[in-house]
Order: structure tokens, then C-alpha cells, then sequence
């Protein structure tokens, strides 16, 4: 993670310089954003968060011409995950300014007076409550009844969770009392109360169920379940604190409004206070500082608005953020213990966690008994060592992390901590790409950490495809051992006696087995395309997986071109050379064809000039990385043996030079074959297939053979996938993203940031119907 405490000074920076960093921290929110509010699943804490985005609203400020319509300035939540249908908020969910000390909040204070234009004995009310740490929801009602409900999603549009958030107790069907507006959205925050979390959390453990790192992630995970009676069974509350869209006024203070939310049914929360000024602001966050642990449910800060409604009309908004608004963040708690062991855990997707296992400390009021250390890289920076004292930091109350060690406590005999290059779980390698600060297991489809994710993976629409086996039915299948790899879905299509025990069960039935098994048996005949992709090989997405199947043709090519380039990988420190010290491949590929035996042809040479006779054909900014890699002859002599001895083999070299794929895919697809259970996996399976259909040449000749397309909006006339799947058929490179490169645009309703980057390259922007005409239809 990027770290802003050690980037110069912005003050300092020039506009490149800006442009660049301000591209890394948007890219890197970005993935913030989207593990946080599309996938429950945050890596880093608040603190750390709000250092980035800090960071990047400074740089945005002090170089206002770098922000574009996707700045972090102006972006809010995430994009939708697509698991649920996508809902347009009437009003958006904006987000709030965060302010982290005393000052932060009497400039707001003073800032609001001077917008208003308020002297200061004009008394000016604000309503401060608790910030809950949950799920926001936006709740849409029409003649008091509720019609939809909405995560909030990138803050414009959300997640259709209404089946789910109809299962909480504190939400009603139907507003009592009176007065409500014909159409009101009321928001607020969905959560779990601490002791119903510990409690389902030792429940789940003791079952051997998934466990949750905190009641935010919980609510979440809970509240985006796609079988709403699972919500049902979780322990969600919610109290509302807002509103979006209304046709009618109904009231004329923020915390009248909270009063009417209550009277028609709604929970509220009764530690809102309303105050005067800063001291009254800074009173109640001191109050609840104090009394947090004691709540029964998490919170993160308290937020402080103006109460007079009229006045948050004046003040309006900045970008994504209200100025009558703003949210106090608690500052991260700390505590010492000790280090005890520390364990890795290999995720759904494989990758390698460490994970402190602590003795039990009380941080904030919460039982802390483990700890992230993030990853190898935060081991070896902090020099943390089982039987350390170590700092123990709940930042943001998201996951316990370890900040640091006490040096002055560190017990004889302790030795560094050696992160393991094999996978705890299967055994297979753990390797680590060059710009990955995580190791990812490779093991995959015969990892028993994975296998559930891998194989919904591998039925999923664009992999198999399989009609009635999601993730209940595989999870189910798995736990009774029915499951353990792909080929055991076709196996169990044939094996009598488990679908027989399938069919005596509650759910299931002759003509729910009897499809399933049509499901699978539709399925023995794949095409290449779809079996590359279902493998879940990583950086093998579906349009590269397009790709590879064309250029190789059939099954047989793939898998021996694959099983050949598992023999040739290249080391991590011939990677490190060609990634990460700017040495080309074709400046490795002469160090590798060099004859550098024997002793130093010219001894009082300097080096620079030994490197022009040796290589006369190589550049000098070439020569320049060389030297600067190796200070001597004999350690030119080093990289050439590297160069030499431990680059990538012919095959897969072959694989990396298919246009679109390159050289990470192509050592993912090599680190899988390597795997001799992974090519267990697959010879498995293809016994159970009856064909594995070779690749159909694109058109050669179509009117967008060879162009660049990019889809966007909510298309009405085909899928996204039809509109892709045709493009592809007539020769055209589907992106996902839009740049000077692309050729056409195609733009349906609702069409956003893309469109306007296509404006701004000049890129032909059409509809699906000149589209339809472009490609005849």
C-alpha cells in the first residue's frame, strides 16, 4: 500500500509528479472502495484509508485541473456487484468529509458561520449522533408502503436487496402515524449488535461454519444474501437517520425529522444530542468516546449536521460531500500483548494471510485475541518475531492490526519470522508476482481453502454454465464430500445411489434431480474458450481466455503448450531483473547469448566501456541499467548467468507473445501446469466430457475486424455478454475501459464516465441501433 506519510511534500510536487501519484491513489481507493463496499472484504483499516484519501484530496486541491468526473474527490462508495439488480437512488447517497481532531472541527464549524454569513452570537444548532459502523440502506416508500430497498452501492445506484431487508424486524412494511410525504427514501445504517455478533461467531466456529471479522462485514455479508431466509436467520437491526428524495415537506429541523422517522415506526438513535457550536460538538464525541464499548454496537466516529433545515438547503454540496455535514472519526485505539505464534491463512481466492495469534487483550472494550499482519513484506518491515511485545491497533474498528513491536521487551533468542514459500493447506507452491505484496497459493482446484470458490467459478455462466448448481447446492454437495473437484459433477450425475438419498430430501424431488443431472449432462460438450476459462486460472478472464483459445485452436494445444511452459519458469530473480529493475527482455536475451567465460578481457577498462565492447550494438541507456545493476565485470558475469540459465523457456515465451495475453498470464498458466494435482484435476475431467470443441475463427473481413469497442450503459436492444461474444465473433477487441486507442463507444441509457471519456478522445460514440447497422444487424 502506498504509504503517504513518506511521499514528499506536495508543496514540492510538480504537475507530473502530481498526476502520476494522483493516479496511484485513485487507482488504489478504487480497489479500497471495492472490496469494502461491493465484496465485505477490506484489507486495510479506516485510519490507513483515510490517510490515502487525505492524500489524494490534497493533491487535488493544491492541482484543482487534475480532477476529472472519477476523482476520488467526487466518487462515493463502489460499483454494484452485480450479484443483484441494479436500483437507481431518487436522490444520491453521498458520502461525508471526515475530520480527525479538535481543530478539523472548529474550522467547520467556522466555515459553515462565514458561508451563511452568521456573526458569532447568532446561535447556530447542530444534531450530533452516533456514527454506526454497519450497511448503509436506502429504503424507498410510496403511499407508505414500502416498494424497494438499496444498498448504497456507488452512491447513485445500489443493489435491489428489498426481499432481504423485509426479514428485519426494525423496518416496516407499511409507515404508521401520519404525515409521511406520498414518496419519502429513508435511509440509514444496518447492523449487528456486538453480542449477537460474538455469539453467532462462536456458534459458527464451533459448527465449522464461516466466521466474520466484525459486525460491519457481518451485516453486509448478511444483508447481501441472495436467499433472503438467510437474512432472515442473522441478527440485523437498523436505525434510520435521514432521508433522500420526499414529494412533501415534513419538518423543518434535522432532529424534527428524526422525531417524525420514529413516529412512523422507524428505530432511532437515542444518544443524538443537539448542541451549539464546536464545545457542544466536541462534548458529545468525548461522551461517546468514553461510553462506546458500552453501546452494544460498533460505531466509528459521530456526525455532526446542521439542524436548521433551511440553512443545509444554502450550504448544499461539494462534490460528493454535504457542507452542513461532516463525520468526527475516532481516533485508532491501541494496546500491548504478546505475540504467540503466527499462523497463515490461505483465502477463497488463495492468497496467503498472516495472521498474529495474540494473547488476549482488551482494545476499546473488545476482546482481542488475533491480528493482521497484512502481508511478508509488513513482517520483515516491522521485524515482527513470535514471543515480541507487540502494539496492537483496531484503526477504524475493522480488522486488529499490529503497528509495531516494543524493542526494549524482546525476549533472547527470538529469530526473524520465515514466510513459507508452500501453501499450510495443499502443499502446493506459493508464489509471488513481481509488484504482489500477497503470495497466492497455486494449488487451486485441489486446495481445500478453495475448492468451493474454484468451483462455483467453474460453473459459473461464462465458465460451464451449469443450470440448478450455485453455491447452496455446491456447498452442500462439498461438505458431504460428494464435490471435491470438477469431475466430480459429472460423476455425480451418473452415480444412482446419491441422487436417489437427493431425491428423498426436503427441496429436491424427481423433477429438481432430474434437472440438475439434464444441467450437467449439457455440459459434456464444451468449447475451448469456456473450458480455459473455467479452470479460474488467475489473470485468465473471459476475453483472455478468448484469445488463447484462437490462437491455440484446441484443447490438446493449450494443455501441451501449457504442461511445456510449466517446465520453463522463469526465477524471481531473473523477474526481478526484467520487471522490476528495467531490463528489457532483449537486453537479457544478448546477456544470455554472451560468451562472459574466462577472466576480464579488459582489466583497466571502466565498466561502461568494458560493457561497449562486449556488447557494441547495445544502447547506452541499455549499458547505463546495466551498470547501475552491477558495479564489476564479475557481476556483469552474474546477470548473464541469471539471463541464461533462469529466463522463461521457448513455450512460454510462446504463450506470453500471444497478442492481448503477455507475460504475467502466461507464467499463471505455466505455475498451473507446474502443479502435477492440477493436471490430475484435468485429465479427471476430461474423462468425464464427451468434447472439448476447438476454437471458431473470428471474421477476417467484418466492418470492425481489428477495431477497439467498448460497451456501456444499461444496453436494451442484447446482453453485455451477447454484445460482446458478437463483437469478438466479427473480429473487433472488446476493453473494458476507454482510451485515445478505442475506436467506437457503444453507449446505451444511463451511460456515464465512459461516454465522457470517449468525448474528450475524440472516440465515434454510437447507439446499440448504429451499432446494429455498422455490424448488419
Amino acid at each position: 500500500m502506498t504509504d503517504p506519510s513518506a511521499s514528499p511534500d506536495i508543496e514540492t510536487l510538480t504537475l507530473d509528479q502530481a498526476r502520476t501519484e494522483l493516479a496511484q491513489l485513485s487507482a488504489e481507493l478504487a480497489r479500497h472502495d471495492a472490496l469494502y463496499f461491493a465484496e465485505d472484504a477490506p484489507e486495510v483499516s479506516d485510519a490507513a484509508y483515510d490517510a490515502l484519501k487525505r492524500r489524494a484530496l490534497a493533491i487535488e486541491a493544491r492541482f484543482p485541473e487534475l480532477t476529472t468526473a472519477d476523482s476520488p474527490s467526487t466518487r462515493v462508495g463502489a460499483t454494484p456487484s452485480g450479484t443483484f439488480a441494479a436500483v437507481r437512488h431518487g436522490v444520491p447517497m453521498l458520502s461525508l468529509d471526515n475530520a480527525f481532531d479538535e481543530g478539523d472541527i472548529a474550522d467547520f464549524v467556522a466555515r459553515v458561520r462565514r458561508f451563511l454569513a452568521l456573526d458569532a452570537d447568532t446561535p447556530m444548532a447542530f444534531i450530533a449522533e452516533p456514527k454506526i459502523d454497519g450497511l448503509s440502506a436506502n429504503l424507498r416508500y410510496e403511499k407508505g408502503e414500502l416498494v424497494v430497498g438499496a444498498t448504497r452501492g456507488d452512491g447513485r445506484e445500489g443493489e435491489d436487496v428489498t426481499a432481504n431487508l423485509r426479514t428485519l424486524a426494525d423496518i416496516p412494511d407499511q409507515l404508521s402515524g401520519s404525515g409521511w410525504p406520498d414518496v419519502i427514501e429513508v435511509r440509514g445504517e444496518v447492523y449487528c449488535p456486538t453480542a449477537d455478533f460474538l455469539a453467532f461467531n462462536a456458534e459458527a466456529e464451533a459448527a465449522g461454519r464461516r466466521t466474520y471479522a466484525n459486525p460491519r462485514n457481518f451485516a453486509a455479508g448478511s444483508l447481501r444474501q441472495k436467499d433472503p431466509a438467510i437474512t432472515a436467520t442473522r441478527p440485523l437491526r437498523f436505525f434510520a437517520y435521514g432521508w433522500g428524495e420526499f414529494s412533501d415537506d415534513f419538518a423543518e429541523t434535522q432532529s424534527d425529522a428524526i422525531d417524525r422517522l420514529a413516529d412512523w415506526g422507524f428505530p432511532v438513535n437515542d444518544r443524538r444530542r443537539v448542541v451549539e457550536d464546536a464545545a457542544g460538538l466536541l462534548d458529545v464525541y468525548r461522551r461517546l468516546d468514553t461510553d462506546r464499548a458500552r453501546l452494544g454496537y460498533d460505531i466509528d466516529g459521530v456526525v455532526y449536521k446542521v439542524d436548521r433545515l433551511d440553512w443545509q438547503k444554502r450550504l448544499g454540496f461539494i462534490a460528493r460531500s454535504p457542507r452542513w455535514a461532516i463525520a468526527h472519526k475516532f481516533a485508532a485505539e491501541q494496546a500491548r500483548t504478546i505475540l504467540n505464534a503466527i499462523d497463515i491463512q490461505v483465502g477463497r481466492t488463495g492468497s496467503l494471510t498472516p495472521v498474529a495469534r495474540l494473547t488476549p487483550v482488551t482494545v476499546g472494550g473488545v476482546v482481542v485475541s488475533n491480528a493482521t499482519l497484512h502481508n511478508e513484506d509488513e513482517i520483515a518491515r516491522k521485524d515482527v518475531r513470535i514471543g515480541d511485545t507487540v502494539i496492537v491497533q483496531r484503526a477504524g474498528d475493522v480488522i486488529p492490526q499490529i503497528v509495531g513491536i516494543v524493542p526494549e521487551l524482546r525476549p533472547d533468542g527470538t529469530v526473524p519470522y520465515t514466510f513459507p514459500t508452500h501453501c499450510p493447506v495443499c502443499g502446493s507452491e506459493a508464489v509471488r508476482e513481481e509488484g504482489e505484496a500477497r503470495r497466492r497459493c497455486t494449488g487451486g482446484l485441489i486446495c481445500a481453502s478453495q475448492i468451493v470458490e474454484r468451483l462455483k467459478h467453474f460453473v459459473s455462466r461464462r465458465a460451464f454454465d451449469i443450470e440448478g448448481l450455485g453455491e447452496k447446492q455446491l456447498t452442500a454437495f462439498h461438505d458431504r464430500s460428494w464435490i471435491r473437484e470438477p469431475a466430480d459433477i459429472f460423476r455425480l450425475a451418473r452415480d444412482t445411489a446419491r441422487l436417489n438419498e437427493l431425491r428423498a430430501e426436503d427441496g429436491y424431488g424427481e423433477t429438481s434431480v432430474g434437472n440438475l443431472v439434464a444441467g450437467i449432462d449439457a455440459r459434456r460438450i464444451i468449447t475451448l474458450q469456456r473450458m480455459i476459462y473455467a479452470l479460474g486460472i488467475p489473470d485468465i478472464g473471459d476475453q483472455t481466455s478468448l484469445l488463447l483459445a484462437r490462437h491455440f485452436g484446441s484443447w490438446a494445444a493449450f494443455k501441451a503448450a501449457g504442461i511445456e511452459a510449466s517446465t520453463g519458469i522463469q526465477t524471481e530473480a531473473w523477474t526481478r531483473l526484467s520487471e522490476g529493475h528495467g531490463i528489457s527482455a532483449r537486453v537479457l536475451s544478448i546477456l544470455a547469448d554472451a560468451d562472459l567465460a574466462g577472466a576480464d578481457p579488459w582489466p583497466e577498462a571502466p565498466l561502461d566501456q568494458k560493457l561497449s565492447l562486449a556488447f557494441p550494438g547495445l544502447a547506452s541507456p541499455a549499458r547505463r541499467t546495466l551498470a547501475d545493476r552491477a558495479s564489476d565485470w564479475p557481476g556483469i558475469r552474474r546477470l548473464a548467468d541469471i539471463a541464461r540459465l533462469e529466463g522463461p523457456g521457448l513455450a512460454l515465451t510462446g504463450i506470453a507473445s500471444v497478442a492481448g495475453v503477455g507475460p504475467v498470464a502466461a507464467r499463471e498458466i505455466a505455475h498451473f501446469f507446474h502443479e502435477a494435482h492440477n493436471r490430475d484435476v484435468v485429465e479427471a475431467l476430461e474423462a468425464e466430457l464427451t468434447a472439448i470443441e476447438d476454437a471458431e475463427r473470428p471474421e477476417a473481413d467484418s466492418p470492425v475486424t481489428g477495431k477497439t469497442v467498448v460497451f456501456t450503459g444499461s444496453l436494451e436492444r442484447f446482453t453485455r455478454d451477447e454484445a460482446k461474444a458478437r463483437a469478438s465473433s466479427l473480429g473487433a477487441k472488446v476493453s473494458g475501459s476507454v482510451s485515445k486507442k478505442t475506436d467506437y463507444l457503444v453507449a446505451g441509457p444511463g451511460a456515464g464516465s465512459k461516454l465522457a471519456e470517449a468525448q474528450k478522445h475524440g472516440v465515434t460514440v454510437l447507439t446499440e441501433d448504429e451499432w446494429l447497422a455498422l455490424i448488419g444487424g
